[in-house]
């Protein structure tokens, strides 16, 4: 049995481009520092809306094998080698927004029974025995179906883990501190007249912003930020960077977060608050 290196971290995502967004530095850092990093992606997002015109009749199938090769090449900027697709390509297609027709399609993700989910994330569980897992809070960051029920079988998936003897030490929930968000946003107005952009989000746009005390582990990755900025350009379907900010389809600027925050909710923590580290506790408890 080949042996697994002393940090091991798994991440469930809902379609390629949202480990980038929410957690490229972090991946980067950990990848660079040699940790094995894993990547469950749960869709291939064929029901994203396109960007560049040269690509818009790109959709379904055609659309999510495009985003396949969008997504091997944002893991390749980040360093990670391991990144899979949840029970194997094409087992899940995506749900669209919420309340959409999409939603009831019997192959989409939405539609997928949880527990059958939940397996398929126990088997890359057994294989890379994870001690830190990352995922979305119970409203998926921002009320997506995918997000939400990549919420379900992450949070599912750790409890049948433990029962089968494979407990994953720590969880966490992607998180962006308000005050954090406010003064990126606040610099974002400032630069708004040099970027290709015309028109920002708002904070609240953001997933996952909760207030600053939920806020638990904070991994500063501005090392990284090449790294990450490099990978989401590489999902040039659904993202388009200029610098420190980024679009998505609505074309409604955002800022680019290369300090990435946690709220841990299951685990201990380690000794300082807050953490620097989301395997801190581990090493202190061995």
């Amino acid at each position: 049995m080949t042996e697994l290196p002393e940090r091991r971290l798994l991440l469930v995502h809902a379609h390629p481009d949202d480990e980038s967004i929410n957690n490229g530095a972090t991946m980067a850092a950990y990848a660079a520092d040699g940790a094995r990093v894993t990547l469950v992606t749960c869709t291939l997002g064929e029901r994203g809306e396109v960007i560049p015109p040269g690509l818009a009749h790109l959709s379904g199938a055609a659309l999510g094998q495009y985003r396949l090769g969008e997504l091997t090449a944002a893991m390749r900027a980040l360093g990670v080698d391991d990144f899979r697709l949840l029970g194997g390509p094409g087992r899940y297609c995506d749900s669209g927004m919420m309340g959409l027709p999409d939603n009831d399609d019997p192959d989409c993700f939405w539609q997928a029974d949880v527990d059958e989910a939940a397996g398929h994330l126990v088997e890359v569980i057994r294989e890379v025995r994870p001690q830190v897992l990352i995922t979305y809070d119970e409203n998926g960051g921002y009320g997506h179906p995918d997000h939400i029920q990549a919420h379900r079988v992450a949070m599912r998936a750790v409890e049948l883990a433990a029962d089968a003897g494979l407990p994953i030490a720590k969880v966490y929930w992607n998180r962006v501190p308000r005050t954090v968000g406010e003064q990126a946003f606040a610099r974002l107005q400032d630069a708004l007249p040099e970027l290709p952009f015309t028109k920002t989000a708002v904070l609240d746009d953001v997933p996952g912003v909760v207030a600053d005390e939920r806020i638990t582990t904070v991994v500063d990755g501005t090392a990284h930020t090449a790294a990450k900025t490099a990978a989401m350009a590489a999902h040039a379907t659904q993202i388009e960077v200029s610098g420190e900010y980024f679009v998505l389809s609505n074309e409604l600027a955002q800022p680019v977060f290369t300090t990435e925050y946690y709220e841990l909710v299951r685990g201990q923590g380690g000794r300082t608050a807050p953490e620097t580290d989301l395997f801190a506790g581990i090493e202190e408890a061995r």
